[in-house]
């Protein structure tokens, strides 16, 4: 780990929407909290759905990551206690959308993120998740810069693999000129119905060509996981026995043993 006061720094990336990255980062930060890991959720997303999805409007949000980006304030500054015990936001704000276009002339901008973390003072974090942008842009780059691991979301449909190929590619960019460091935490298969054959054709596909970096368990279709977001609430509160929650209990599980491994 590059970052002394983290564990592993992890980003939820994909540049495709609608794949399971917020969700999944809002629901495995709250599983890894409720395993007793200190957790901090960063919201990179100027969509701001992992915030909202916290209960939290990202209108009232006076200083959040754009902030952070700005080098107006420091992580320690600006993120805030949720209602999950164990689990820090670091929020998105209104004006998150403008730090695209402001940060084009900044130098050193790639570096900001990992910046922010290098210098953050105060308690240590078990665990840092950052929801990416549904896009391979500049803040999505300053993820991957920041990060240790990537994991990728990957929804089980027919285009599933459509720009998979890229993001890996930049991935490996990343990592040629940014990042040494960076790595792939693993490819987490999202919204997976496998009453249907095209899901379970796409699901052996991406096995059968990825191996071990594909997570051994799956996020399922789940009416109570699209239900929470609009009670500001991870699944696990609206319905810790419903199938996407155990489902991301279990995620939040092999993650820490693929960490340990």
């Amino acid at each position: 780990m590059k970052h002394k006061c983290f564990g592993p720094v992890i980003a939820i990336a994909n540049q495709k929407g609608g794949v399971g990255k917020t969700t999944t980062s809002i629901n495995l930060a709250a599983s890894l909290a409720a395993l007793d890991k200190r957790v901090l959720l960063i919201d990179l997303d100027p969509q701001g759905n992992t915030t909202s999805g916290l209960g939290i409007d990202k209108k009232s949000v006076e200083q959040g990551m754009y902030s952070v980006l700005m080098r107006d304030a420091g992580i320690h500054e600006v993120l805030i206690e949720t209602e999950c015990e164990g689990l820090f936001l670091l929020p998105a704000s209104m004006d998150l959308a403008g730090a695209e276009v402001e940060l084009v002339s900044v130098e050193g901008r790639e570096n900001i993120m990992h910046d922010a973390i290098s210098s953050y003072v105060g308690e240590p974090f078990d665990y840092v998740i950052i929801d990416c942008p549904p896009a391979l842009n500049l803040l999505t780059l300053n993820a991957l810069t920041a990060a240790d691991r990537v994991l990728i979301t990957l929804q089980t449909e027919f285009y599933a693999m459509e720009g998979l190929t890229q993001l890996i590619d930049t991935i490996r960019r990343v990592r040629q000129s940014l990042n040494l460091e960076l790595s792939m935490d693993g490819i987490l298969l999202t919204m997976v119905d496998r009453r249907n054959n095209l899901a379970l054709q796409v699901e052996s596909e991406v096995r059968d060509y990825f191996g071990n970096q594909v997570y051994k368990n799956i996020i399922p279709r789940n009416v109570r996981l699209s239900e929470a977001p609009s009670f500001g609430v991870p699944v696990m509160y609206h319905d810790l026995r419903s199938t996407g929650a155990q489902a991301y209990l279990q995620v939040a599980q092999e993650l820490i043993q693929r960490q340990e491994a």
